[in-house]
């Protein structure tokens, strides 16, 4: 693979003022353009996106480029990479790095030890493990650049989560059977001061799946609180009435 890594990208509409970027490491089996929908919507709240490729087959040459992007001073601030499926594992150990230019990380569906998927699943099988989606099963299911039998590739080490200083953001579906909701909280809890919020009827792919449009709203929540602080204090508060 050539150090050069293809890079999907989403811009601000024209006259908007940029609001921050996100760096997207794809799981398994996936290319950048698989979140067009998201970066799309996050792009419209102001948001660049810029989307690299599954970093499983030549992790460093990703991660390189990750880091290059996170690096580049044209690129608006916060910067914040975001990781799916694999890509959240892969995510994760950047961040340990202390990787300069790096202001927050998002996690979704980070795998864990157990894997409910079938070790030879048929398509059927392994989309509905991903996702319920009508939209999002149609797209992987016509997208020839999509590699299918993904899941049941070998997972990268888990880096060591404590390592992590910036803010953690983490999404996962609370129907996930690839990484269960429970296996989810035992691995966080090893990182101190995460969010970790749970999408009710959501399976793995938790930036694409039917609560898609309510995982972008909770990133955005994150993303307008990591620009005014660090230490994300709330700007909608629910008022007490009683």
């Amino acid at each position: 693979m050539s150090s050069s890594q293809p890079v999907h990208a989403w811009d601000e509409p024209t006259g908007i003022a940029p609001r921050g970027t996100l760096v997207l490491l794809p799981g398994r089996g996936e290319h950048g353009g698989v979140y067009e929908r998201f970066g799309r919507r996050i792009a419209a709240d102001g948001y660049r996106v810029r989307a690299l490729t599954d970093p499983s087959p030549d992790p460093e040459a990703v991660l390189d480029e990750a880091a290059k992007l996170l690096r580049d001073e044209t690129l608006p601030g916060p910067r914040v990479l975001v990781g799916s499926d694999t890509g959240a594992l892969y995510a994760a150990r950047l961040a340990a790095r202390d990787t300069p230019g790096l202001d927050a990380l998002l996690l979704a569906g980070l795998p864990t030890a157990s894997n409910a998927v079938a070790a030879t699943p048929d398509w059927e099988t392994e989309l509905d493990a991903r996702t319920s989606c009508p939209t999002h099963r149609g797209r992987l299911t016509s997208d020839t650049a999509f590699r299918r039998g993904a899941l049941t590739d070998t997972l990268a080490e888990l880096p060591a989560l404590d390592g992590i200083s910036v803010p953690v953001l983490a999404l996962h579906g609370a129907d996930d059977p690839v990484s269960p909701l429970p296996d989810a909280h035992r691995v966080y809890r090893a990182l101190p001061g995460v969010e970790l919020v749970s999408l009710a009827g959501t399976r793995h792919d938790a930036l694409n799946d039917v609560t898609h449009r309510t995982a972008a709203a909770t990133i955005v929540l994150f993303l307008e609180r990591l620009r005014l602080s660090p230490d994300l204090a709330p700007i909608a508060v629910r008022e007490d009435l009683a």
